[in-house]
């Protein structure tokens, strides 16, 4: 990197440690790319705008409220991520679905994620997202066979090199890290 290019971004870095304009972006498991960062509460991260907006912001997809929701709830905000779900128009949706189970089943709600994931599942089979964590729902109840069946479900989608394989196998091998 040359000397102009390290003053520019350390002007750039100083700029945006100045505005607060820093956010950590949430990886989801699973996926390749990286989550939309979060916002405060009340707002949503915009993909088009590349900022937040105002939770009742029109102009938000479903699938943008959907991502949204998933990434704050990957950050621990179960039911602010309940919250943006409801805001989704097309309720019947397998990643909606899904990412309404993770939260409730990350609230304790175990068996009321587990509901949310069957519903997943039907409309979506091939999901392997959804059949990894209903695996790790059905790990916390005690089901291990139950979870094994979705172990090999998800090794027939994807083989054991995909991350929803190798994060279920090591949730029953190891269900205290769950």
């Amino acid at each position: 990197m040359t000397t102009n290019a390290i003053r520019l971004a350390s002007i750039a870095l100083g700029a945006c440690l100045t505005l607060g304009v820093f956010t950590v972006p949430v990886f989801a498991i699973g996926d390749d790319e990286s989550a939309p960062p979060t916002c405060k509460k009340g707002e949503v991260y915009d993909k088009k705008q590349k900022k937040c907006v105002k939770q009742s912001s029109a102009n938000i997809t479903d699938e943008n409220r959907a991502d949204y929701a998933y990434a704050l709830a990957k950050e621990g905000r179960y039911d602010e991520a309940l919250a943006m779900l409801d805001t989704v128009k097309d309720q019947n949706n397998a990643e909606v679905l899904n990412y309404r189970g993770y939260a409730t089943r990350k609230l304790g709600r175990t068996d009321e994620g587990i509901s949310y994931y069957l519903k997943s599942v039907q409309l979506d089979p091939k999901y392997a997202k959804v059949r990894e964590y209903l695996g790790e729902a059905y790990v916390i109840k005690g089901q291990i066979d139950l979870a094994r069946d979705q172990l090999a479900t998800i090794q027939s989608l994807c083989g054991t090199g995909c991350e929803e394989y190798q994060d279920l196998h090591e949730a029953i091998e190891n269900p205290a890290k769950i």
